[in-house]
């Protein structure tokens, strides 16, 4: 139920090495397969693969075929092969494919609140919230299959458990996880029907022209950038549909304290929408927060503003509250966490860098 809203943030899926050659004569392992729809019309396999391979970029698959890794009908093919119907195709590298298995790993959790449906746990920054390439250990849902490694009932690899949603490595704060398939299919939903209330703080650079304000702008990935989403017109039929709704919290000048509550839920949504209005969340290197964008030109600020790098790397951006219907009792379940220590002490120096003076004084 919750494929269309596009929750699930894939910044840790990074592409799998596809620079290799095979050599000849070495044992080959499959990697991925597709199968051409019987209505395919004649296409170049790079591009073809582009659209079908969410992760990888026509450049690199390109370079894929250049290595000798793709192959059509078991024969290797280079980027400039034309895809027929019923092709089969296979990614083909000489090393055996990771074991995707959702292992359960000793790493601790602060779990805000747990019953027999569903726990709610405030995830710190850094933590890969699901295994994937480049990250196939150390992630939340390690900790969470070691945390219920006793409840026969959960499997952390069966889909019908698990994540409801996801956030961003290096966002922090809260996420539901279900126990049950009935406690899933039921939280699904309401993300789905956009009955959850959840709200975001972030430090964004700039100083927001008004109070509140509505972002609207499908969001699909940046074709020069497959780890980083972009916006398009909402007429522009690419993408899907994204809204993000922002209230000022608080006003330092140079940057700006907002709270955020989505509307949709999409990759990455927050970054990429602040980032179209001209406002990039602070730190955030993805989207080209982590520059000065703001400010003065002495040296003194420069190294203010190094000192604040220093002291939150990462975006500044926490999944702050989050409220929803419990699956079972019916009862509405409402949850908010503090701040991280790298963003309080973030916000407090912010604060303290503008004491005793006048957002006149910032007029850029």
């Amino acid at each position: 139920m919750t494929n269309d809203i596009d929750i699930f943030d894939n910044e840790e899926l990074l592409d799998d090495d596809l620079s290799t050659s095979p050599i000849d004569g070495e044992q080959l392992y499959e990697h991925w397969k597709v199968e051409v729809d019987a209505g395919q019309a004649a296409l170049r396999i790079d591009k073809y693969l582009a659209d079908r391979m969410q992760h990888s970029s026509r450049n690199r698959i390109q370079t894929a075929a250049d290595a000798g890794c793709i192959f059509v009908n078991g024969k290797p093919v280079k980027c400039n092969y034309k895809v027929r119907p019923t092709d089969v195709i296979t990614l083909m590298l000489d090393r055996p494919k990771h074991d995707s298995a959702i292992k359960a790993e000793d790493i601790p959790l602060n779990i805000v609140y747990e019953d027999d449906d569903l726990m709610v746990v405030n995830k710190e920054a850094g933590m890969v919230v699901h295994p994937g390439a480049g990250n196939f250990n150390g992630t939340l849902l390690n900790a969470v299959a070691w945390h219920l490694r006793h409840l026969e009932s959960f499997d952390p690899n069966n889909p019908e458990v698990g994540l409801v949603h996801r956030i961003d490595k290096d966002t922090s704060g809260l996420l539901v996880v279900a126990k049950t398939p009935d406690a899933k299919t039921a939280l699904g939903k309401q993300f789905f029907n956009k009955t959850t209330h959840r709200s975001y703080n972030a430090l964004v650079w700039g100083n927001l022209a008004n109070d509140n304000g509505r972002i609207e702008g499908n969001i699909a990935r940046d074709p020069k950038d497959r780890l980083r989403m972009k916006v398009f017109d909402s007429t522009s039929g690419i993408g899907k549909t994204a809204v993000t709704h922002y209230r000022v919290l608080d006003r330092f000048g140079y940057v700006t304290l907002v709270e955020c509550v989505l509307e949709t839920g999409r990759t990455h949504q927050i970054r990429a929408h602040m980032k179209h209005i001209g406002h990039p969340l602070f730190g955030d290197e993805r989207y080209g927060g982590n520059e000065i964008l703001r400010g003065q030109r002495s040296s003194t600020y420069k190294a203010f503003i190094q000192n604040c790098f220093k002291c939150c790397q990462r975006q500044a951006l926490h999944a702050k509250t989050l409220g929803f219907v419990h699956p079972r009792t019916g009862l509405q379940m409402d949850f908010d966490s503090a701040w991280p220590a790298d963003f309080d002490s973030l916000i407090s120096k912010w604060r303290s860098y503008i004491k005793g003076t006048t957002l006149d004084t910032f007029a850029e």
